[in-house]
């Protein structure tokens, strides 16, 4: 049976390298195929393709496995990057087109996957500096859907998660600061982690807000995001022991997360809780305290427009009339936020993270739609007005999770030949193997 990439999990492509199944060469080369016939030039997943150095580097790991040199933990597997990870000698852009910066070294995340034997094979597009679940992008085009033609792939990852579903990599790696992990890979059927905020070092990496910024993997198994997570944490992964759902408790937010699902997800999410609570799983509804005031500043504006505004405040004196202009406006959103006000709203996101850590020590985790929507139609987000609801609701509910700073996943959770949609478990900070183990135990039910 020839190996599909779209389908195949890192542990089964590990193993077959192992086995002397496939060479890394041969899966890098499925992968550059797979570029070559789908990548549409005016709609980008790729906006910079590594391959003389992916080529060099799959040819180093089939050098070492032929001397029996022992190999890195992710050794031969493709790993495509969101281009606002610095990677030596090239050029990090973050979806712009004017904003270029040639990398002298690699993002701590890029060395430490290289050292573990990953084959990177580019750069992929994203939102224009990560401001935006939408994935939209008018210098280097939108991905669409792999899964559902004309839609959004979601974003800011926009191209990571695409590559993925398009077995253009094997995996990819993105960052998270409302959502725009978990947001594509929702979109596009796969599983994104977004860790605990100071579990990956950001090192290397363009920021949009240094309050809510994460890193985190988009693949096609918890157990392939759990392996990079691991190794980029610096840390060595191990395999998790079978976790049993039954006596565990979770919790369903009653308050602002489950507002203005549509019937899709609603649906899909009932059949998601009916399968866990087949596994023993023990399921309330309650309304969760620290979103009991509707965090609006807090969730699209506020902290991430302050935040990014500190960033970006002198190039948009200068370079202003070449940004993205939806991107633009929501930025400049954060020169009205006075330092008291910038302050105030630190203080107040210090007091919701106490009062939902306190609150989630009874439970396992909190159960959600991941996005309260399937991927909308690109020809839907034409008005900025339609823009900007969309892109609100979108990012709703995976913002929780960074105001909160929890780790959180997403896992698929649609009917074959549905639109896309996913499961969302958040836990505390800090629990993020513990989630992840829970999180395997509820990919085989959901499954199933």
């Amino acid at each position: 049976m020839p190996l599909k990439m779209t389908e195949t999990t890192l542990s089964s492509l590990i193993a077959g390298l192992q086995q002397n199944k496939w060479r890394a060469s041969e899966l890098l080369n499925l992968c550059l195929s797979a570029i070559d016939q789908k990548d549409d030039p005016d709609n980008q997943v790729y906006t910079a393709r590594f391959d003389r150095t992916a080529k060099a580097e799959a040819a180093a790991i089939d050098a070492l496995q032929q001397g029996g040199v022992p190999l890195g933990e992710l050794a031969g597997l493709t790993i495509a990057l969101k281009v606002l990870f610095d990677v030596a000698g090239e050029v990090t852009h973050s979806g712009s087109s004017w904003w270029r910066q040639q990398a002298q070294s690699d993002a701590l995340i890029v060395s430490r996957l290289r050292r573990a034997g990953a084959v990177i094979t580019g750069h992929t597009n994203m939102t224009e500096f990560a401001y935006s679940g939408l994935g939209l992008n008018p210098h280097y085009g939108t991905p669409a859907n792999p899964s559902a033609p004309g839609r959004i792939s979601g974003g800011s990852s926009s191209g990571a998660a695409a590559a993925v579903a398009q077995g253009m990599a094997a995996a990819a790696i993105g960052t998270d600061t409302g959502g725009s992990v978990r947001i594509p890979a929702a979109f596009c059927g796969l599983v994104g982690f977004k860790p605990s905020q100071q579990r990956i070092p950001r090192d290397g990496t363009f920021p949009l807000s240094q309050s809510f910024d994460s890193i985190g993997p988009i693949a096609h198994s918890v157990e392939c995001c759990a392996r990079l997570d691991a190794v980029m944490a610096g840390q060595t992964w191990q395999k998790a022991p079978n976790a049993d759902l039954r006596g565990r408790r979770f919790v369903v937010p009653t308050n602002y997360m489950m507002d203005e699902l549509s019937p899709g997800v609603a649906e899909a999410f009932t059949n998601s809780l009916r399968l866990l609570r087949d596994s023993g799983a023990q399921i309330v509804e309650a309304p969760m305290p620290a979103l009991e005031a509707t965090p609006d500043r807090m969730e699209t504006g506020g902290i991430s427009a302050a935040e990014s505004y500190y960033v970006h405040r002198h190039w948009l004196q200068q370079y202003g009339d070449q940004y993205d202009r939806r991107v633009r406006l929501r930025i400049e959103v954060g020169a009205g936020i006075s330092a008291a006000d910038y302050l105030e709203l630190l203080h107040s996101r210090a007091v919701r993270k106490q009062q939902a850590d306190e609150w989630l020590s009874a439970f396992d985790g909190v159960l959600a739609p991941t996005v309260a929507v399937e991927p909308p139609l690109i020809a839907d987000l034409e008005s900025d007005l339609d823009y900007a609801l969309m892109n609100r609701l979108v990012l709703r509910n995976t913002s929780v999770a960074n105001l909160l700073d929890l780790c959180a996943i997403t896992l698929p959770n649609h009917q074959k030949g549905a639109l896309p949609s996913g499961l969302m478990l958040m836990g505390r900070n800090g629990s993020d193997s513990a989630l992840l183990a829970i999180a395997q135990a509820m990919e085989t039910t959901l499954k199933h």
